[in-house]
Protein backbone atom coordinates (compact mmCIF):
# COMPACT_ATOMS: atom_id res chain seq x y z
CA UNK A 1 0.00 0.00 0.00
CA UNK A 2 1.27 3.46 -0.93
CA UNK A 3 1.67 6.12 1.77
CA UNK A 4 -0.91 8.34 0.08
CA UNK A 5 -3.54 5.62 0.57
CA UNK A 6 -3.22 5.68 4.35
CA UNK A 7 -5.46 7.59 6.74
CA UNK A 8 -4.02 10.29 8.98
CA UNK A 9 -4.17 8.10 12.07
CA UNK A 10 -2.25 5.40 10.20
CA UNK A 11 0.36 7.94 9.07
CA UNK A 12 0.70 9.23 12.64
CA UNK A 13 1.27 5.70 13.92
CA UNK A 14 4.02 5.04 11.35
CA UNK A 15 5.68 8.38 12.17
CA UNK A 16 5.62 7.56 15.89
CA UNK A 17 7.30 4.19 15.18
CA UNK A 18 9.84 5.94 12.93
CA UNK A 19 8.90 3.65 10.04
CA UNK A 20 8.57 6.69 7.76
CA UNK A 21 9.64 10.34 7.75
CA UNK A 22 7.72 13.56 7.26
CA UNK A 23 9.51 13.99 3.93
CA UNK A 24 8.40 10.50 2.84
CA UNK A 25 4.75 11.41 3.42
CA UNK A 26 4.97 14.81 1.75
CA UNK A 27 6.85 13.45 -1.27
CA UNK A 28 4.23 10.70 -1.67
CA UNK A 29 1.41 13.27 -1.84
CA UNK A 30 3.37 15.67 -4.05
CA UNK A 31 4.01 12.87 -6.53
CA UNK A 32 0.35 11.84 -6.39
CA UNK A 33 -0.78 15.41 -7.14
CA UNK A 34 1.64 15.63 -10.05
CA UNK A 35 0.23 12.34 -11.34
CA UNK A 36 -3.54 12.91 -10.91
CA UNK A 37 -4.29 16.65 -10.70
CA UNK A 38 -4.38 17.12 -14.47
CA UNK A 39 -7.35 14.71 -14.66
CA UNK A 40 -9.20 15.51 -11.43
CA UNK A 41 -8.54 19.29 -11.36
CA UNK A 42 -9.16 19.62 -7.63
CA UNK A 43 -6.77 22.53 -6.85
CA UNK A 44 -6.88 26.24 -7.62
CA UNK A 45 -3.28 26.66 -6.36
CA UNK A 46 -0.65 24.19 -5.16
CA UNK A 47 2.44 24.78 -2.99
CA UNK A 48 4.38 21.63 -3.80
CA UNK A 49 7.98 22.94 -3.73
CA UNK A 50 7.21 24.89 -0.58
CA UNK A 51 5.68 21.75 0.97
CA UNK A 52 8.81 19.68 0.31
CA UNK A 53 10.97 22.45 1.71
CA UNK A 54 8.87 22.65 4.87
CA UNK A 55 9.00 18.84 5.21
CA UNK A 56 12.81 18.99 5.25
CA UNK A 57 12.78 21.78 7.85
CA UNK A 58 10.37 19.86 10.11
CA UNK A 59 12.38 16.67 9.70
CA UNK A 60 15.50 18.52 10.78
CA UNK A 61 13.70 19.80 13.87
CA UNK A 62 12.68 16.26 14.79
CA UNK A 63 16.26 15.02 14.35
CA UNK A 64 17.47 17.86 16.58
CA UNK A 65 15.18 16.67 19.35
CA UNK A 66 12.65 19.50 19.20
CA UNK A 67 9.25 18.65 20.64
CA UNK A 68 6.94 17.24 18.00
CA UNK A 69 3.38 18.57 17.77
CA UNK A 70 0.80 15.78 17.35
CA UNK A 71 0.23 16.45 13.64
CA UNK A 72 3.62 17.78 12.65
CA UNK A 73 4.25 17.14 8.97
CA UNK A 74 0.77 15.85 8.14
CA UNK A 75 -0.33 17.30 4.76
CA UNK A 76 -3.71 19.00 4.31
CA UNK A 77 -5.74 20.74 1.61
CA UNK A 78 -7.75 23.92 2.23
CA UNK A 79 -10.92 25.04 0.47
CA UNK A 80 -10.25 28.27 -1.38
CA UNK A 81 -12.68 30.40 0.64
CA UNK A 82 -10.62 30.06 3.84
CA UNK A 83 -8.09 32.90 4.24
CA UNK A 84 -4.43 31.88 4.21
CA UNK A 85 -1.88 34.58 4.97
CA UNK A 86 0.31 35.67 2.04
CA UNK A 87 -1.46 33.19 -0.25
CA UNK A 88 -4.23 33.68 -2.76
CA UNK A 89 -7.78 33.16 -1.50
CA UNK A 90 -9.90 33.30 -4.66
CA UNK A 91 -13.24 31.69 -3.76
CA UNK A 92 -12.88 30.30 -7.32
CA UNK A 93 -14.07 33.69 -8.59
CA UNK A 94 -12.70 36.18 -11.09
CA UNK A 95 -13.68 38.79 -8.48
CA UNK A 96 -10.90 37.55 -6.13
CA UNK A 97 -8.58 35.96 -8.72
CA UNK A 98 -5.56 37.93 -7.50
CA UNK A 99 -6.54 38.55 -3.87
CA UNK A 100 -3.74 37.67 -1.44
CA UNK A 101 -5.01 37.42 2.12
CA UNK A 102 -3.18 39.59 4.68
CA UNK A 103 -4.18 37.28 7.54
CA UNK A 104 -4.93 33.67 8.47
CA UNK A 105 -8.38 32.35 9.31
CA UNK A 106 -8.62 31.01 12.86
CA UNK A 107 -8.74 27.43 11.56
CA UNK A 108 -5.52 28.12 9.62
CA UNK A 109 -3.85 29.42 12.77
CA UNK A 110 -4.74 26.11 14.42
CA UNK A 111 -3.50 24.10 11.42
CA UNK A 112 -0.23 26.05 11.41
CA UNK A 113 0.16 25.67 15.18
CA UNK A 114 0.20 21.90 14.57
CA UNK A 115 2.96 22.36 11.95
CA UNK A 116 0.87 20.72 9.24
CA UNK A 117 1.92 21.10 5.62
CA UNK A 118 -0.59 22.83 3.35
CA UNK A 119 -0.39 21.30 -0.13
CA UNK A 120 -2.71 23.82 -1.77
CA UNK A 121 -6.06 25.57 -2.03
CA UNK A 122 -8.96 23.53 -3.36
CA UNK A 123 -11.46 24.32 -6.10
CA UNK A 124 -15.09 25.11 -5.33
CA UNK A 125 -18.25 26.58 -6.77
CA UNK A 126 -17.77 30.34 -6.93
CA UNK A 127 -18.31 31.89 -3.48
CA UNK A 128 -19.59 28.44 -2.38
CA UNK A 129 -22.75 28.81 -4.48
CA UNK A 130 -23.39 25.51 -6.22
CA UNK A 131 -23.74 21.76 -5.86
CA UNK A 132 -21.35 20.42 -8.50
CA UNK A 133 -18.16 22.56 -8.63
CA UNK A 134 -19.12 23.46 -12.20
CA UNK A 135 -19.59 27.10 -11.20
CA UNK A 136 -15.89 27.70 -10.52
CA UNK A 137 -14.51 30.53 -12.63
CA UNK A 138 -11.31 28.57 -13.30
CA UNK A 139 -12.01 24.89 -13.93
CA UNK A 140 -14.52 22.06 -13.51
CA UNK A 141 -13.41 19.44 -10.99
CA UNK A 142 -14.08 15.78 -11.86
CA UNK A 143 -15.21 12.97 -9.59
CA UNK A 144 -12.33 10.49 -9.06
CA UNK A 145 -14.78 7.58 -9.20
CA UNK A 146 -15.75 8.56 -12.73
CA UNK A 147 -14.13 11.55 -14.39
CA UNK A 148 -17.23 12.24 -16.46
CA UNK A 149 -19.26 12.95 -13.30
CA UNK A 150 -19.35 15.89 -10.91
CA UNK A 151 -17.74 15.64 -7.45
CA UNK A 152 -20.59 17.59 -5.83
CA UNK A 153 -20.27 21.04 -4.38
CA UNK A 154 -19.47 23.54 -3.28
CA UNK A 155 -16.55 21.74 -1.55
CA UNK A 156 -16.07 19.51 -4.59
CA UNK A 157 -12.33 20.15 -4.81
CA UNK A 158 -11.87 19.16 -1.17
CA UNK A 159 -13.88 15.93 -1.52
CA UNK A 160 -12.27 14.99 -4.84
CA UNK A 161 -8.74 15.60 -3.51
CA UNK A 162 -9.38 13.32 -0.52
CA UNK A 163 -11.06 10.63 -2.65
CA UNK A 164 -8.20 10.72 -5.19
CA UNK A 165 -5.62 10.43 -2.37
CA UNK A 166 -4.06 13.77 -3.28
CA UNK A 167 -4.47 14.94 0.34
CA UNK A 168 -5.09 12.77 3.43
CA UNK A 169 -7.75 15.20 4.66
CA UNK A 170 -9.11 18.64 3.82
CA UNK A 171 -11.15 21.53 5.15
CA UNK A 172 -14.42 22.47 3.47
CA UNK A 173 -17.31 24.76 4.27
CA UNK A 174 -20.98 23.85 4.50
CA UNK A 175 -23.81 26.36 3.99
CA UNK A 176 -26.56 23.99 2.85
CA UNK A 177 -24.77 20.67 2.40
CA UNK A 178 -21.51 21.74 0.77
CA UNK A 179 -19.37 19.36 2.83
CA UNK A 180 -21.79 16.43 3.12
CA UNK A 181 -23.09 16.25 -0.47
CA UNK A 182 -19.65 16.17 -2.16
CA UNK A 183 -18.48 13.69 0.49
CA UNK A 184 -21.42 11.50 -0.52
CA UNK A 185 -20.67 11.83 -4.25
CA UNK A 186 -16.95 11.05 -3.71
CA UNK A 187 -17.28 8.20 -1.21
CA UNK A 188 -15.55 9.94 1.70
CA UNK A 189 -16.58 11.23 5.14
CA UNK A 190 -17.85 14.80 5.50
CA UNK A 191 -18.77 16.41 8.82
CA UNK A 192 -20.75 19.63 9.19
CA UNK A 193 -20.30 20.70 12.86
CA UNK A 194 -22.92 22.47 14.97
CA UNK A 195 -23.15 26.15 14.07
CA UNK A 196 -20.71 28.00 16.33
CA UNK A 197 -18.48 25.02 17.17
CA UNK A 198 -15.80 26.01 14.64
CA UNK A 199 -14.79 29.64 14.18
CA UNK A 200 -15.88 31.33 10.95
CA UNK A 201 -13.28 34.09 11.33
CA UNK A 202 -11.42 34.19 8.02
CA UNK A 203 -14.05 32.24 6.10
CA UNK A 204 -15.24 34.37 3.18
CA UNK A 205 -18.95 34.72 3.94
CA UNK A 206 -21.71 33.35 1.74
CA UNK A 207 -24.60 33.21 4.25
CA UNK A 208 -23.35 34.12 7.70
CA UNK A 209 -26.10 32.42 9.73
CA UNK A 210 -25.63 29.14 7.84
CA UNK A 211 -21.89 28.82 6.98
CA UNK A 212 -19.74 26.36 8.91
CA UNK A 213 -16.20 25.04 8.34
CA UNK A 214 -15.73 21.29 8.74
CA UNK A 215 -13.51 18.29 7.86
CA UNK A 216 -13.57 16.02 4.82
CA UNK A 217 -11.62 12.83 5.54
CA UNK A 218 -11.01 9.25 4.48
CA UNK A 219 -12.66 7.76 7.56
CA UNK A 220 -14.60 8.69 10.70
CA UNK A 221 -11.60 8.56 13.04
CA UNK A 222 -9.77 11.18 10.98
CA UNK A 223 -12.91 13.32 11.06
CA UNK A 224 -12.89 13.28 14.87
CA UNK A 225 -9.16 14.07 14.92
CA UNK A 226 -9.50 17.10 12.63
CA UNK A 227 -12.56 18.32 14.54
CA UNK A 228 -10.45 18.21 17.72
CA UNK A 229 -7.98 20.58 16.08
CA UNK A 230 -10.33 23.14 14.53
CA UNK A 231 -13.13 23.35 17.12
CA UNK A 232 -13.24 25.70 20.08
CA UNK A 233 -14.36 29.16 21.11
CA UNK A 234 -12.90 32.13 19.24
CA UNK A 235 -13.36 35.68 20.59
CA UNK A 236 -12.83 37.01 17.04
CA UNK A 237 -16.09 35.34 15.95
CA UNK A 238 -19.18 36.67 17.75
CA UNK A 239 -21.18 33.58 16.74
CA UNK A 240 -18.57 31.22 18.21
CA UNK A 241 -20.06 29.13 21.02
CA UNK A 242 -18.30 29.39 24.42
CA UNK A 243 -18.38 25.67 25.14
CA UNK A 244 -15.81 23.44 26.81
CA UNK A 245 -13.21 21.85 24.54
CA UNK A 246 -13.84 18.13 23.93
CA UNK A 247 -11.89 15.13 22.70
CA UNK A 248 -14.13 13.70 20.00
CA UNK A 249 -12.03 10.56 19.60
CA UNK A 250 -13.54 9.32 22.88
CA UNK A 251 -16.81 8.91 20.97
CA UNK A 252 -15.23 6.37 18.61
CA UNK A 253 -16.77 3.32 20.24
CA UNK A 254 -17.91 0.37 18.13
CA UNK A 255 -21.28 0.04 19.87
CA UNK A 256 -24.76 1.36 19.13
CA UNK A 257 -26.72 -0.86 21.50
CA UNK A 258 -29.64 1.16 22.84
CA UNK A 259 -29.12 4.00 20.37
CA UNK A 260 -32.46 5.41 19.19
CA UNK A 261 -32.43 6.18 15.46
CA UNK A 262 -35.30 8.07 13.82
CA UNK A 263 -36.04 7.79 10.09
CA UNK A 264 -37.92 10.92 8.90
CA UNK A 265 -40.28 9.64 6.21
CA UNK A 266 -40.24 12.98 4.38
CA UNK A 267 -36.62 12.35 3.31
CA UNK A 268 -37.53 9.11 1.51
CA UNK A 269 -40.32 10.37 -0.74
CA UNK A 270 -40.56 11.33 -4.38
CA UNK A 271 -37.27 12.08 -6.10
CA UNK A 272 -35.10 9.70 -4.07
CA UNK A 273 -33.28 7.27 -6.35
CA UNK A 274 -34.34 3.65 -5.76
CA UNK A 275 -30.75 2.43 -5.40
CA UNK A 276 -30.07 5.16 -2.83
CA UNK A 277 -33.22 4.16 -0.95
CA UNK A 278 -32.21 0.48 -1.01
CA UNK A 279 -28.71 1.25 0.32
CA UNK A 280 -30.24 3.26 3.17
CA UNK A 281 -32.68 0.45 4.00
CA UNK A 282 -29.72 -1.94 4.19
CA UNK A 283 -27.97 0.51 6.51
CA UNK A 284 -31.04 0.62 8.77
CA UNK A 285 -31.04 -3.17 8.93
CA UNK A 286 -27.33 -3.12 9.85
CA UNK A 287 -28.08 -0.78 12.76
CA UNK A 288 -30.93 -3.04 13.93
CA UNK A 289 -28.62 -6.05 13.92
CA UNK A 290 -26.09 -4.08 15.94
CA UNK A 291 -28.65 -3.37 18.66
CA UNK A 292 -29.98 0.07 17.79
CA UNK A 293 -33.68 0.92 17.79
CA UNK A 294 -34.73 2.14 14.34
CA UNK A 295 -38.15 3.77 13.93
CA UNK A 296 -39.91 5.88 11.33
CA UNK A 297 -40.77 9.42 12.38
CA UNK A 298 -41.96 12.65 10.79
CA UNK A 299 -40.50 16.13 10.28
CA UNK A 300 -43.24 17.43 8.02
CA UNK A 301 -41.92 20.99 7.87
CA UNK A 302 -38.91 19.58 5.99
CA UNK A 303 -40.83 19.99 2.72
CA UNK A 304 -40.52 23.77 3.16
CA UNK A 305 -36.83 23.68 4.10
CA UNK A 306 -35.42 24.06 0.59
CA UNK A 307 -37.46 27.17 -0.21
CA UNK A 308 -36.69 28.59 3.25
CA UNK A 309 -32.98 27.94 2.77
CA UNK A 310 -32.72 29.64 -0.61
CA UNK A 311 -34.58 32.74 0.58
CA UNK A 312 -32.35 33.14 3.67
CA UNK A 313 -29.10 32.15 1.94
CA UNK A 314 -29.64 34.42 -1.06
CA UNK A 315 -30.67 37.35 1.15
CA UNK A 316 -27.49 37.00 3.23
CA UNK A 317 -25.39 36.51 0.09
CA UNK A 318 -26.79 39.73 -1.37
CA UNK A 319 -25.73 41.56 1.78
CA UNK A 320 -22.32 39.89 2.16
CA UNK A 321 -21.26 40.29 -1.45
CA UNK A 322 -22.10 43.98 -1.46
CA UNK A 323 -18.52 44.62 -0.31
CA UNK A 324 -17.14 43.59 -3.72
CA UNK A 325 -17.61 46.93 -5.45
CA UNK A 326 -14.47 47.31 -7.57
CA UNK A 327 -12.98 49.90 -5.22
CA UNK A 328 -11.55 48.49 -2.01
CA UNK A 329 -10.18 45.14 -3.20
CA UNK A 330 -10.92 42.46 -5.75
CA UNK A 331 -11.60 42.79 -9.47
CA UNK A 332 -11.98 46.28 -10.96
CA UNK A 333 -13.26 46.85 -14.48
CA UNK A 334 -11.20 48.91 -16.90
CA UNK A 335 -14.37 50.00 -18.66
CA UNK A 336 -16.00 52.88 -16.77
CA UNK A 337 -16.65 56.61 -17.08
CA UNK A 338 -18.27 57.25 -13.70
CA UNK A 339 -18.82 55.67 -10.29
CA UNK A 340 -22.05 53.96 -11.28
CA UNK A 341 -20.36 52.32 -14.28
CA UNK A 342 -17.48 51.23 -12.04
CA UNK A 343 -19.85 49.42 -9.67
CA UNK A 344 -22.00 47.89 -12.39
CA UNK A 345 -19.23 46.74 -14.70
CA UNK A 346 -16.92 45.45 -11.95
CA UNK A 347 -19.69 43.28 -10.51
CA UNK A 348 -21.03 42.21 -13.92
CA UNK A 349 -17.60 41.14 -15.12
CA UNK A 350 -16.27 39.82 -11.79
CA UNK A 351 -19.17 37.58 -10.72
CA UNK A 352 -20.32 34.42 -12.51
CA UNK A 353 -23.90 33.77 -13.55
CA UNK A 354 -24.88 31.69 -10.50
CA UNK A 355 -23.56 34.28 -8.05
CA UNK A 356 -25.40 37.04 -9.92
CA UNK A 357 -28.58 34.95 -9.92
CA UNK A 358 -28.45 34.58 -6.14
CA UNK A 359 -27.58 38.23 -5.51
CA UNK A 360 -30.59 39.30 -7.58
CA UNK A 361 -32.89 36.85 -5.80
CA UNK A 362 -31.57 37.93 -2.39
CA UNK A 363 -31.95 41.61 -3.18
CA UNK A 364 -35.50 40.96 -4.32
CA UNK A 365 -36.62 39.18 -1.12
CA UNK A 366 -35.07 41.94 1.01
CA UNK A 367 -36.62 44.78 -0.97
CA UNK A 368 -39.43 46.99 0.25
CA UNK A 369 -42.76 45.30 -0.33
CA UNK A 370 -41.35 41.76 -0.43
CA UNK A 371 -39.41 41.55 2.85
CA UNK A 372 -42.52 40.58 4.86
CA UNK A 373 -43.80 38.15 2.26
CA UNK A 374 -40.54 36.26 1.78
CA UNK A 375 -37.61 36.90 4.11
CA UNK A 376 -39.60 37.41 7.33
CA UNK A 377 -41.80 34.39 6.56
CA UNK A 378 -38.69 32.27 5.85
CA UNK A 379 -37.28 33.20 9.26
CA UNK A 380 -40.54 32.08 10.89
CA UNK A 381 -40.38 28.76 9.06
CA UNK A 382 -36.76 28.44 10.20
CA UNK A 383 -38.00 28.61 13.80
CA UNK A 384 -40.54 25.86 13.04
CA UNK A 385 -37.83 23.66 11.49
CA UNK A 386 -35.66 24.01 14.62
CA UNK A 387 -38.67 23.28 16.85
CA UNK A 388 -39.51 20.07 15.00
CA UNK A 389 -35.93 18.87 15.21
CA UNK A 390 -35.94 19.62 18.96
CA UNK A 391 -39.09 17.51 19.31
CA UNK A 392 -37.50 14.69 17.31
CA UNK A 393 -34.37 14.70 19.50
CA UNK A 394 -36.51 14.44 22.62
CA UNK A 395 -37.32 10.94 21.32
CA UNK A 396 -34.30 9.96 19.20
CA UNK A 397 -30.53 10.23 19.53
CA UNK A 398 -29.82 10.32 15.80
CA UNK A 399 -31.82 10.93 12.62
CA UNK A 400 -30.86 8.93 9.52
CA UNK A 401 -31.51 10.21 5.98
CA UNK A 402 -29.95 10.06 2.52
CA UNK A 403 -27.23 12.68 2.05
CA UNK A 404 -28.35 13.25 -1.52
CA UNK A 405 -31.40 11.96 -3.42
CA UNK A 406 -29.07 10.65 -6.15
CA UNK A 407 -25.49 9.61 -6.76
CA UNK A 408 -23.11 11.90 -8.68
CA UNK A 409 -24.56 13.05 -11.99
CA UNK A 410 -22.80 13.66 -15.32
CA UNK A 411 -20.90 16.91 -15.83
CA UNK A 412 -23.02 19.40 -17.77
CA UNK A 413 -26.40 17.76 -17.22
CA UNK A 414 -27.69 20.20 -14.59
CA UNK A 415 -25.51 23.30 -14.83
CA UNK A 416 -28.04 25.06 -17.06
CA UNK A 417 -31.04 24.05 -14.93
CA UNK A 418 -30.78 25.93 -11.61
CA UNK A 419 -33.92 24.39 -10.07
CA UNK A 420 -32.73 20.84 -10.73
CA UNK A 421 -29.32 21.76 -9.29
CA UNK A 422 -30.90 23.26 -6.17
CA UNK A 423 -32.81 20.01 -5.55
CA UNK A 424 -29.45 18.28 -4.95
CA UNK A 425 -29.47 20.01 -1.52
CA UNK A 426 -32.94 18.86 -0.50
CA UNK A 427 -31.71 16.36 2.12
CA UNK A 428 -29.07 18.59 3.69
CA UNK A 429 -30.33 22.19 3.94
CA UNK A 430 -32.57 21.67 6.99
CA UNK A 431 -29.50 20.80 9.08
CA UNK A 432 -28.00 24.24 8.39
CA UNK A 433 -31.33 26.01 8.94
CA UNK A 434 -31.53 24.43 12.40
CA UNK A 435 -27.79 24.85 13.13
CA UNK A 436 -27.35 21.12 13.82
CA UNK A 437 -24.39 18.76 13.24
CA UNK A 438 -24.56 16.27 10.39
CA UNK A 439 -22.16 13.71 8.98
CA UNK A 440 -22.16 11.90 5.65
CA UNK A 441 -20.57 8.48 5.42
CA UNK A 442 -20.52 6.07 2.48
CA UNK A 443 -22.99 3.18 2.77
CA UNK A 444 -22.67 1.43 -0.58
CA UNK A 445 -22.44 1.89 -4.34
CA UNK A 446 -24.98 1.80 -7.16
CA UNK A 447 -24.91 -0.52 -10.17
CA UNK A 448 -22.46 1.82 -11.96
CA UNK A 449 -20.09 1.68 -8.98
CA UNK A 450 -20.76 5.24 -7.79
CA UNK A 451 -20.79 5.80 -4.01
CA UNK A 452 -23.97 6.39 -2.02
CA UNK A 453 -23.92 8.56 1.11
CA UNK A 454 -25.87 8.23 4.36
CA UNK A 455 -26.47 11.30 6.53
CA UNK A 456 -26.63 11.10 10.31
CA UNK A 457 -28.03 14.18 12.06
CA UNK A 458 -27.49 14.94 15.74
CA UNK A 459 -28.77 17.40 18.30
CA UNK A 460 -26.91 20.67 18.84
CA UNK A 461 -23.32 20.05 20.05
CA UNK A 462 -23.94 16.27 20.06
CA UNK A 463 -21.12 15.52 17.61
CA UNK A 464 -20.07 12.61 19.83
CA UNK A 465 -23.36 10.81 19.17
CA UNK A 466 -23.23 11.00 15.38
CA UNK A 467 -19.51 10.15 15.38
CA UNK A 468 -20.22 7.05 17.48
CA UNK A 469 -23.06 5.98 15.16
CA UNK A 470 -20.96 6.67 12.04
CA UNK A 471 -17.87 4.92 13.43
CA UNK A 472 -19.84 1.81 14.41
CA UNK A 473 -21.41 1.55 10.95
CA UNK A 474 -18.05 2.09 9.28
CA UNK A 475 -16.32 -0.57 11.38
CA UNK A 476 -19.02 -3.11 10.57
CA UNK A 477 -19.27 -2.44 6.84
CA UNK A 478 -15.63 -1.63 5.86
CA UNK A 479 -16.51 0.50 2.83
CA UNK A 480 -12.92 1.61 2.12
CA UNK A 481 -11.71 -1.99 2.07
CA UNK A 482 -14.38 -3.00 -0.46
CA UNK A 483 -14.49 0.01 -2.76
CA UNK A 484 -11.96 2.49 -4.14
CA UNK A 485 -12.14 5.05 -6.98
CA UNK A 486 -11.23 3.51 -10.32
CA UNK A 487 -10.73 6.74 -12.32
CA UNK A 488 -13.18 5.71 -15.03
CA UNK A 489 -13.54 7.72 -18.22
CA UNK A 490 -10.21 6.93 -19.83
CA UNK A 491 -7.76 7.43 -16.94
CA UNK A 492 -6.08 4.46 -15.29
Amino acid sequence: MELYELTVHELKEKLAKKEITIYDITKSYVDRINQKEKEVKAFTNTYLDEALEKANILEEKVENGEERTPYMGIPIGIKDNICTKDKKTTCSSKMLENFVSPYDATVMQKINHENMITLGKLNMDEFAMGASTEYSAFKKTSNPWNLNKVPGGSSGGSAAAVAANMVPWALGSDTGGSIRQPASFCGVVGLKPTYGLVSRYGLVAFASSLDQIGPITKDVEDSALLLNIISGHDPKDTTSAPIEKKDYTKALVNDVKGLRIGIPREYFGQGINEEVKKALENAMETYRKLGATVEECSIDVAEYALATYYIIACAEASSNLGRFDGIRYGYRTKNFDNLKDLYRNSRSEGFGKEVKRRIILGTYVLSSGYYEAYYKKAQKVRTLVKKQFDEAFAKYDVLLTPTSPTVAFDIGTRSNNPLEMYLADICTVSVNIAGLPGISIPCGVDTEGMPIGMQLIGNSFAEETILRAAYTFEQNTKFREKYQPEFKGGVK
